[in-house]
């Protein structure tokens, strides 16, 4: 038609929008080169460097005294007490973590910020303390002391007691990793679930986990790792007791006070180990949530 404008450029650059990045953000190369030296300074120092002596101290009498200082009976029976102390308070805190935030995030009641509080209180309160208060509660003197000791229940210098205070320094993270994603997730999906005639338990494994899969997966990651390297709290309730109620962190104090050093920056290596592999997963984790989040709008640009 006469009166019509026919445009002689591609649709993609008639859509296209001039880039503008904001002043503030735009820094010369020698500010950029200046910043991102400090940071590899600081990592550097702080990071690496730490880490490179932790491998080079275990390893510096050599391949077999290494190896003699990780197979060490004592060694072993803190090793395995690690283990079992994680294997029991991660999937307590896993459990409790995705009740807590599916109940926050989900439902609108009365002291839902006082629960919040409770959830953050082990980040404010030092593991020590918290070891102080089991030692109240079950200790000789404490509250429960004589009727534990009549009945020959043993809480303190035990397993039990390790346990407890793992899951009590430790149950916030999966909870606080899962709370604002549930939040951002809203409620809308688990509604229509509800009112196409899923059942609450049916709801939460087809439609729930899913959506948090990740996050709580990466929840889990951070909780296992501080069980594994807790010290203040477990120090406090374990009595020191060697082959017995030492754990990982406490075997490597004990032998470093006993000028073994060796045999120390052993059993500290496994314990960096541990730290890589956590590192290695949380990355992992993190680029799948992140490549999930963009499939879908991905597909809606398609």
């Amino acid at each position: 038609m006469a009166g019509a404008a026919v445009s002689t450029l591609p649709a993609s650059a008639a859509r296209a929008e001039p880039a503008y990045a904001p002043a503030a953000t735009v820094e010369p190369v020698w500010v950029r080169t200046l910043l991102i030296s400090v940071a590899l300074l600081f990592l550097t120092l702080f990071l690496f460097v730490p880490l490179a002596a932790v491998f080079a101290e275990a390893l510096r009498k050599g391949w077999d005294a290494y190896v003699a200082a990780i197979v060490e009976p004592d060694a072993l029976s803190a090793i395995r007490l690690t283990l079992i102390t994680a294997a029991i308070a991660v999937p307590l805190n896993l459990v409790f973590g995705v009740a807590a935030a599916w109940t926050i995030a989900k439902f609108e009641f009365r002291g839902k910020n006082i629960l919040l509080t409770l959830i953050d209180l082990p980040f404010s309160v030092s593991p020590v303390i918290s070891g102080l208060i089991y030692v109240l509660l079950f200790g000789a003197q404490g509250w429960f002391g004589p009727w534990l000791r009549e009945h020959d229940i043993k809480i303190l210098f035990a397993v039990p007691g390790i346990v407890l205070a793992t899951i009590f320094v430790t149950f916030p993270f999966v909870a606080r990793e899962l709370i604002p994603l549930m939040q951002s997730q809203g409620t809308e999906e688990e509604e229509a679930a509800l009112v196409l005639g899923a059942s609450g338990w049916r709801t939460f494994w087809h439609v729930t986990l899913p959506n948090i899969k990740w996050g709580l997966l990466y929840g889990v990651i951070l909780c296992n790792a501080r069980a594994m390297g807790e010290f203040g709290a477990v120090s406090v309730v374990s009595g020191h007791i060697r082959g017995e109620t030492n754990t990982m962190p406490l075997q490597v104090e004990i032998l470093y006070n006993e000028y073994n050093f060796a045999a120390a920056f052993a059993v500290a290596s496994l314990l960096a180990l541990l730290a890589l592999v956590t590192l290695a997963l949380k990355t992992f984790v993190e680029w799948r949530a992140h490549d999930s989040n963009l499939k879908p709008l991905q597909e809606g640009q398609e």
